[in-house]
């Protein structure tokens, strides 16, 4: 990265997106491992969606979150897992300039949807066990929709904002970007210019846009332990918090391996990318499983689609 000689972005028309820094020969069995888990991306995030979606039992605030989770996950896969899939068993590895920012976009757009729908989940699992007299008034199908469609706008501001303020610098000569995907850190480590602006608008947006999400599933979450732990009985207990344990398990592992990437020191790039794993391709294929396995209602509908 020695080679700054400037070039304005307006003159870049791809990258080089690195990859993982392996043996060649390791990249078929990364692309197989890719494929994979991918495919089950699909099968698991597209099943879940034509549960909901056929069984009219599942017509619940609970399963209209869940089923916009569903399609979420399997977008943001989606914007990441099959380019990646070409650049290992491609020798070029590169991406255009406007395919960067289109990937970058839609990713940041899914993930911080993702974020809210989320807390939205918090929200109704707050008033389905805080208040169950009013849960009908409370989560209103228009209630729903709104929280949904507040979500996927804020997804778009806080995308709109990232990918302006990423793509707004000047480059370097040296056009590899260290991951295998269009990753915004990444980005601005090959940029010329002065990056104090781009560091002001990720913290802004993680103080006014990620932060308030966080913020809604910790206050919901302490309300309904509170809640839970004054239920006499034990299976009461045991009944409350088996609504919550497999939101809580997906808002952990999202939050867990985001967390991790992003506290990860700069210098262990490699760590990074693996840990990027988990929640582009891993988080969305456990998803499925975590609320098919722990829930009643989604495996008897199963059972009943497979039956017919």
């Amino acid at each position: 990265m020695s080679d700054k000689g400037g070039s304005n972005h307006s003159d870049v028309t791809d990258f080089i997106l690195a990859g993982f820094r392996v043996r060649p020969e390791f990249y078929v069995l990364l692309f197989l491992l890719f494929l994979l888990v991918y495919g089950m991306v699909l099968l698991g995030n597209i099943s879940m969606m034509a549960v909901i979606v056929t069984d009219s039992q599942l017509n619940t605030p609970m399963y209209f979150f869940l089923g916009n989770l569903s399609f979420i996950d399997l977008s943001y896969s989606t914007v990441i897992a099959p380019k990646a899939m070409g650049i290992f068993l491609s020798e070029e590895k590169t991406i255009s300039f406007g395919g960067c920012a289109a990937q970058l976009f839609l990713f940041a757009l899914f993930i911080v949807t993702e974020g809210f729908v989320l807390a939205a989940m918090a929200y109704d699992r707050f008033s389905a066990i805080c208040n169950p007299l009013l849960y009908s008034v409370h989560m209103s199908r228009r209630l729903c929709s709104q929280l949904v469609a507040g979500s996927y706008f804020c997804g778009w501001v806080s995308s709109t904002l990232q990918v302006s303020v990423t793509f707004s610098v000047s480059f370097c000569a040296y056009r590899v970007i260290d991951h295998f995907y269009c990753d915004s850190y990444q980005i601005e480590k090959i940029s010329c210019s002065n990056l104090f602006v781009n560091k002001m608008v990720s913290l802004s947006l993680a103080v006014f846009i990620i932060l308030p999400t966080i913020v809604v599933i910790v206050v919901s979450y302490v309300y309904i332990v509170s809640t839970v732990l004054k239920i006499p009985s034990t299976k009461g207990k045991k009944k409350a918090f088996s609504t919550c344990s497999s939101h809580l398990g997906v808002v952990s592992v999202l939050y867990g391996t985001v967390s991790f990437v992003y506290l990860t020191p700069p210098s262990n790039s490699e760590l990074r990318k693996v840990a990027s794993v988990f929640y582009i391709l891993v988080t969305p294929m456990l998803n499925p499983l975590i609320y098919s396995l722990r829930n009643k209602d989604v495996k008897q509908a199963l059972r009943k689609i497979l039956g017919n």
